[in-house]
Order: structure tokens, then sequence, then C-alpha cells
């Protein structure tokens, strides 16, 4: 049977309140006063450094980017370096892999899965490359994974780059790959696609690959059950 999971639109918002609300919500996910939870987000102009990032990868300096209104934190997902800003689709699940009886292999290789699907209804032939997690057009990254579990629960998640502008990816090292470039869909496609025919396809991958039952949230009634 598949499990029930709340799917939230945030639209666009800023990196430090969504996670936040991550956090909120992985603390009420393992003490079980909600179900999982998937929340899609576009985030303005941010770097995150993973637990395993090199500062030396974020190439240019503090007054730059504050100049180019990128904000810069550090996080405890896994990886290294990476950008998230506006035209990117980034998903955040908030499983109970436990309960699912997944590991953290396991929940990687199903993400890059979902995601390898929806790309292929576009008609794009996307592939994962041993030893980098992520998905792949050829060698350009499409699609960035970072994940974090705790107690079971997971959050962090995937990235994928639908419009994103792709210069700024070169004021950094994206997740230490020195023998790849990124890429996005439209880049990719040659032309421009629509967002929420983007977001329907992820969506129905990640449904599939993680035996989920998708049920549609708002933001307002999120927080009316966290309180």
């Amino acid at each position: 049977m598949a499990v029930r999971t709340c799917c939230v639109d945030l639209g666009r918002m800023a990196y430090l309140p969504a996670l936040d609300l991550q956090h909120r919500l992985v603390a009420a996910r393992q003490a079980g006063r909600l179900p999982d939870v998937l929340l899609l987000v576009e985030h303005d102009p941010v770097i995150t450094l993973g637990r395993r990032a090199r500062p030396e990868h974020i190439l240019v300096g503090p007054e730059v980017l504050a100049q180019a209104g990128i904000e810069v934190h550090t996080v405890e997902r896994g990886g290294d370096v990476t950008f998230h800003g506006p035209g990117q689709l980034v998903g955040y699940p908030i499983l109970h892999l436990h309960e699912r009886g997944l590991g953290a292999g396991d929940y990687m290789h199903r993400l890059e899965e979902a995601l390898i699907g929806a790309l292929a209804d576009f008609g794009l032939p996307a592939s994962r490359r041993h030893g980098y997690p992520g998905v792949w057009l050829g060698h350009d990254k499409v699609a960035a994974l970072g994940a974090r579990i705790e107690r079971g629960v997971s959050y962090h998640g995937f990235a994928l780059n639908v419009s994103t502008d792709l210069r700024y990816f070169q004021l950094i090292v994206p997740c230490g790959i020195t023998d790849g470039g990124v890429t996005s869909m439209e880049r990719a496609l040659g032309r421009p696609v629509a967002w929420q025919a983007v977001q329907e396809r992820v969506c129905a991958h990640l449904a599939r690959v993680f035996d989920m039952q998708l049920e549609p949230l708002s933001c307002e009634e999120l927080c009316a059950v966290l309180g």
C-alpha cells in the first residue's frame, strides 16, 4: 500500500526559512506527529557548503557574493559546495526511511532514479556517474543530491536545474567536481520548458520509486499541523 505523503509547494523562498522548516518537520516526524512530507521550493540565490566542503571551492570573495545578492551558509547535508537559485527545482523529502526499510544508499539511488525518469519524460537521456551522486546529461551535471538522515528521517534532498542561470556556477567548483560541467534542462533541450510540467513529472516519479500517495497541502495547513 502506498505511503501517505503530504506535498507542499513553498514557491519562491529564501534558504534559511526553508532550512528551519525542515528542522521542525524532522523533529515532528521523528515524534510521529505528522506523516512523511515532500517540500518543493525555488530558492533565492544561495551557496551552501556541506559537511565535506572545501572553502576554496568558492572562487570569489565575500564582497563579490554580497554584490550579487548571494547568501552563503554552511549546512549539515553531505557533499561539498553547491548553488541554489531561481529556475532550479529543489525538493526536500522528509521521509521516515527506517519505517520504509531504506538505508542511505537506497534513498540516494531512488532519488536519482526518480529524476532520471522525469528527465526521460522530456526526451533527455540522463544517467548516473559512478562515484558521483547526482544526475548527469553526458559529462554535465543537471541535478545535485545532498542528504542528511537523523534518527531515520531524511532531509535536504535534490536540486534540478530547469532554467537556472548557469553563470552562477562559475563562482564555485560545483560539488567539488573538476572534470565535468553543469547544465540545465532548457540548455539541453534548446527551448523553454514549463515549470509546472517539470514539477508534475518529478512528483510522479518520486511517488513511483518511493511508493508514495502524494496529497497536496498548503503552507498554511502545514503550519497549522506543526503548531
